[in-house]
């Protein structure tokens, strides 16, 4: 369940600040990527990618724009969290290629 609050946390966080990005002049190509890595987040598909690609694209925005650099660094955080953890039982991914655990 934790996960799930983290995608949608995450999700939610991505489109706010690709929104907030647009209106400050932010690139469009970055907002967009934001978006769909925020989409892929919300649905859980695709998990690992979209987290990366989240955490790229600000971890960009963090060396080439202006603004709060915590809320950058906060969600790219979390992309790469959700990146490494997976997107958990309740997701597209659990759905389509099975539940995989790791047992050390």
């Amino acid at each position: 369940m934790g996960l799930v609050w983290l995608r949608l946390t995450a999700a939610l966080a991505a489109f706010h600040y690709a929104a907030a990005g647009l209106a400050a002049g932010q690139p469009l190509f970055a907002a967009v990527i934001e978006g769909i890595a925020g989409v892929l987040l919300c649905a859980g598909l695709w998990t690992p990618v979209a987290g990366a690609l989240l955490a790229a694209v600000l971890v960009w925005s963090l060396f080439s724009a202006n603004g709060d650099p915590w809320s950058q660094i906060l969600l790219a955080t979390m992309g790469v969290a959700l990146a490494l953890l997976g997107p958990g039982a309740w997701s597209i991914d659990a759905r389509v290629f099975g539940r995989k655990r790791l047992v050390l």
